[in-house]
């Protein structure tokens, strides 16, 4: 089955360059150009190598922070006073 239609590469050819030492996506880009074009096959490249993991997701079920907490809030600014009025050039006639 293919798995980038935009080069043609099929499951098998994935998974022969991920046998050769392609073991990321980035590499499995390097050796045959799959997910370089749409982008559109990532996903399913990255599921072959078996890192289709979603680590949010994974936290998300074990009922941990999904994302770190917020940091403090930032101190109200104080307003100042405003300042003078400039003088204009037409207002020194």
């Amino acid at each position: 089955m293919y798995v980038c239609s935009c080069f043609g590469i099929t499951e098998a050819d994935v998974r022969a360059h991920a046998e050769g030492g392609a073991v990321t996506p980035r590499k499995i880009a390097s050796a045959c150009k799959a997910g370089t074009d749409c982008g559109g096959c990532v996903r399913r490249i990255q599921a072959l190598l078996g890192r289709g993991t979603c680590p949010r997701r994974e936290a998300a079920d074990r009922d941990e922070p999904v994302f770190p907490p917020a940091p403090a809030p930032l101190p109200v600014a104080v307003a100042l006073p405003s300042p003078a009025p400039v003088a204009r050039l037409d207002d020194a006639a």
